[in-house]
């Protein structure tokens, strides 16, 4: 805990902050120098044009011991077993049919839920506007309707297999979950990285640990507002690593609260600016203990056609 302590200590005591220093090295450009994409103008899928065959042939070559982790939390009304964001719902209705001796008989459920933003989830493009321009410039006046967005909906998303790089800066500080609202540094992903004997290569799927996840169902309010999470300066690096996405054991990714005077200024900069998928409140916890730190990443968020994300169970193999 100590080098963790001590920086936060130091940089309140210069009346400074990592968030104060860093937020001012991060302006959303204007859409004149953001569009058209690299991937070109109208494109829908941005870092997911990094999938071809020979990246999945790449995660293949990974797979070595057919050793499985299972990523996703448990989706569930009750608080005490999941996490659900504030102002979003889960409800789940079982529809039984009384039993007939000696015949099939059927049961089903219904399920009423914001299913592109909860539980383990992935974040579209849809998602997230600068004023009322997405990614690529699409606007919301020719994209936005009450039955889906004509534009950028998840289900131009696709299966995704790629090679998975597990950062787990809370193991490499020697800590079981990182602080409250600490703000994770280039040198954090850095260290974590060189303990681990690994480098990203553009494509990976990055998956940070902080630790948080263990208060999943446990203190929801405090996991959703005040989780450690990448900040801006760790963000920027993170890009010129050219990620295919971006995952973490915490809601939203960032930091929270956000660096000043930003409002979730890595969901701006990765979903809205470079087009590059955040997936949020993943289970890494099996993972680090197994020391998994390279992988195999594979999710398929579902097809819904317009939305803004979906619910999703990625998995690691090694």
């Amino acid at each position: 805990m100590r080098p963790i302590m001590t920086a936060m200590t130091i940089v309140i005591s210069l009346g400074l902050g990592g968030t104060t220093l860093h937020a001012q090295t991060w302006q959303m450009p204007p859409d004149s120098q953001r569009c058209p994409s690299k991937w070109g103008a109208g494109d829908q899928r941005g870092s997911g044009n990094m999938m071809k065959p020979e990246t999945v042939l790449r995660a293949a070559k990974l797979i070595r011991t057919g050793e499985v982790f299972e990523l996703g939390a448990v989706l569930s009304p009750d608080p005490r077993e999941a996490f659900i964001n504030a102002g979003r719902v889960f409800n789940i209705y079982t529809k039984p049919s009384p039993p007939i001796p000696n015949a099939r008989q059927v049961n089903e459920e219904l399920v009423v839920t914001e299913l592109g933003q909860i539980g383990t989830q992935f974040d579209a493009f849809a998602h997230q506007m600068w004023g009322d321009s997405f990614y690529n410039c699409f606007k919301l006046g020719d994209i936005g309707t009450r039955t889906g967005f004509k534009k950028l909906g998840v289900e131009h998303v696709g299966g995704l297999v790629t090679r998975g790089v597990l950062i787990d800066v809370a193991g490499s500080k020697g800590v079981d979950m990182l602080p409250t609202s600490y703000n994770i540094t280039p040198e954090d992903l850095q260290q974590a990285l060189a303990k681990a004997r690994q480098r990203l290569q553009p494509g990976d799927a990055v998956l940070i640990r902080t630790g948080w996840s263990k208060l999943m169902g446990k203190e929801n309010e405090r996991y959703g507002t005040l989780n450690p999470g990448i900040g801006i300066a760790a963000g920027q690096w993170l890009l010129a690593q050219e990620p295919m996405m971006i995952a973490a054991d915490n809601c939203c990714v960032e930091v929270r609260p956000s660096e000043r005077p930003h409002s979730l200024p890595i969901h701006a900069m990765m979903l809205i600016q470079h087009g590059v998928y955040l997936l949020e409140n993943l289970e890494l916890e099996a993972l680090a203990a197994a020391r998994a730190y390279e992988f195999a990443f594979i999710v398929q968020p579902l097809k819904i056609k317009g939305a803004t994300g979906s619910a999703i169970a990625p998995i690691a193999v090694r």
